[in-house]
């Protein structure tokens, strides 16, 4: 049966790669800029393998090395990577109903693996809200090509970054990638509407200092799509029924 293999020779393994293949030399390009960046930003090269391999999200590790760099507070490093990462806890409660049924410390392990185009992948294959054996097959197969796309280029940027000139403005490569991968993710009125609202806020606040206009934009990007979801109807021709395949 194939729901006894493991995941790695079962079918769905494979769908879940293939899937995620097409992508991986965006992932990997974004990997690369911020490898590079890490240490240009004066990590040097053991902290920087180290925080590719631990931390794991590049905008992240983008948002908060230059606080790094300029001696900011550690808790407003801190503060600033949660804000930046508060995507997750979407995509948490998203999975729960897949996912909620294992165990905790295989949850966590399943937590540092998931990544953005993932969950888009996996929310388009498995739309149905409830656990199925064809899921972590799925799961693995999307996340085994997304962690090394991102690690290799990572790796390979860390070990360039010193023959790589600073003229060749790494800074504005990191942006258009993260540029980017926010366009992919930008698929209806509500993201639209808290992209722009965040875009904004980031304009307006951009004299705070420690770059403390990342968190306004993300708060306030949070607080319109609230606002959105609780309080303005569905786009017209958008049925509140449940998706066919």
């Amino acid at each position: 049966m194939p729901s006894l293999l493991p995941p790695w020779r079962h079918p769905e393994f494979r769908r879940g790669a293939r899937e995620m293949t097409g992508i991986a030399l965006g992932i990997g390009a974004w990997g690369l800029v911020t490898g590079v960046a890490m240490v240009k930003s004066g990590l040097g090269i053991p902290l920087s393998v180290l925080m590719s391999l631990l931390v794991f999200a590049g905008s992240a590790q983008l948002a908060s090395l230059p606080l790094i760099a300029s001696g900011a507070p550690i808790w407003v490093v801190w503060a600033t990577a949660a804000c930046v990462n508060l995507r997750f806890v979407i995509f948490s409660a998203g999975w729960r109903p897949y996912f909620g049924h294992l165990p905790r410390a295989r949850r966590a392990w399943l937590g540092y693996f998931t990544a953005d185009l993932n969950y888009v992948c996996f929310m388009r294959r498995f739309p149905e809200p409830r656990p199925s054996p064809e899921q972590l097959p799925y799961f693995w197969g999307g996340v085994a090509v997304n962690w090394f796309a991102w690690q290799v280029l990572s790796m390979l940027g860390i070990a360039l970054a010193d023959v790589i000139p600073t003229q060749w403005g790494l800074g504005f490569a990191g942006t258009l990638a993260l540029l980017g991968l926010t366009g992919t993710l930008l698929h209806d009125r509500g993201t639209w509407v808290a992209a722009a609202v965040a875009a904004c806020a980031a304009v307006a606040a951009y004299s705070l200092p420690m770059k403390l206009n990342i968190v306004v934009a993300i708060a306030a990007a949070v607080a319109i799509g609230i606002l959105m979801d609780h309080f303005l109807p569905p786009p017209l021709g958008v049925a509140p029924t449940k998706d066919a395949t």
